[in-house]
């Protein structure tokens, strides 16, 4: 891996290759009358001790995409090759064996924690599931987190409401980690507290990752987010991945459209007015009708007669940067 643009990272540790995963539209009698394509056909790869964010508007497929791996929601079809096991294979008992390693952090601190009990059990819960029987190890063990995401050992008993949100968030790190995890499933871990609070959050995540060599699939809406943490990213459009690279070449060369447009609209301080700008204009396409070929052309500014006959191929430009674009295309 070039070093110049993304940190030294290790092997390969999630590996996900054509991922799909639709929903039958059924009308009133039960009849099946077409899909909704929430991911269609996806690849890419997470590298030991990396971050690899996915980003993309509302409604893209990218939270689909986390829970899917996490099987919350079962695929259509692919495969997600984590430590040396496809995922999708695997079933009820081998999956709770794997799932001490791949953990989630979810988006809304508040209701992913149960109001009625005291946050000590809730970190607690999942030492109870895994096999570690002793109340007294779990309490400790539980403590010890705590301590490490600053907090102190009374807040042990305390109820969720007795936190803010940034703290409640933390919680639900804390909670993730207690398995000791190698991947962490962070679904917009961030967009629901405000600024200064965000950056304590996503600082934290980098701290943690370095002391216990973490990798990460951070899902966000924003890029300027995941500028600060991601090591490469991946663009979603309607279900769709139309662009990878680090982080650096995202920023510096967008090259998918849509890409472009995203960056766009993210606000800059002291940078060269020389990077294209594009407006996205329009409203995304039903999922359940999208345009034939290229899926952005209906708002893309260089639409041409191709990209309405045929969908565009990954085109790989790089080591680990690949768009899928017609304008890249040159057959």
């Amino acid at each position: 891996m070039s070093t110049s643009t993304m940190k030294s990272v290790g092997q390969p540790l999630l590996e996900v290759r054509n991922l799909k995963k639709h929903y039958a539209v059924r009308n009133s009698l039960g009849k099946t009358t077409g899909y909704v394509r929430a991911i269609n056909d996806i690849s890419f790869t997470i590298y030991e001790g990396e971050t690899y964010g996915l980003v993309g508007e509302s409604g893209c497929g990218k939270s689909t995409t986390g829970r899917t791996l996490l099987r919350l929601v079962e695929p259509t079809s692919g495969e997600a090759q984590f430590n040396g096991n496809n995922i999708f294979d695997l079933n009820r008992k081998e999956l709770r064996g794997i799932r001490k390693d791949l953990q989630m952090i979810f988006q809304d601190p508040h209701t992913s924690l149960d109001p009625k009990r005291k946050v000590g059990y809730s970190i607690e819960e999942s030492l109870i599931i895994n096999g570690v029987k002793s109340k007294e190890e779990r309490k400790r063990l539980v403590t010890e987190m705590l301590v490490k995401l600053g907090f102190n050992e009374n807040d042990y008993n305390r109820f969720p409401h007795e936190f803010s949100g940034g703290q409640r968030q933390r919680i639900g790190i804390a909670r993730s980690l207690i398995l000791n995890p190698k991947l962490i499933i962070c679904d917009e871990p961030v967009s629901a507290l405000d600024v200064s609070i965000q950056a304590q959050i996503i600082n934290l995540l980098k701290d943690l990752q370095k002391q216990l060599t973490l990798s990460y699939l951070f899902i966000s809406h924003d890029l300027s987010v995941v500028r600060h943490i991601a090591d490469r990213i991946g663009v979603m459009y309607l279900g769709n991945l139309v662009e990878q690279g680090t982080t650096e070449e995202i920023f510096s060369n967008p090259l998918h459209p849509y890409t472009k447009g995203l960056l766009s609209a993210v606000p800059v301080i002291n940078e060269s007015s020389e990077r294209e700008k594009i407006e996205i204009t329009g409203e995304i396409p039903s999922p359940i009708n999208p345009p034939s070929g290229c899926v952005f052309r209906t708002r893309c500014p260089f639409a041409f007669e191709r990209c309405s006959q045929e969908s565009p191929a990954e085109i790989h430009v790089g080591e680990h940067r690949s768009v899928k674009c017609h304008l890249y295309d040159h057959k």
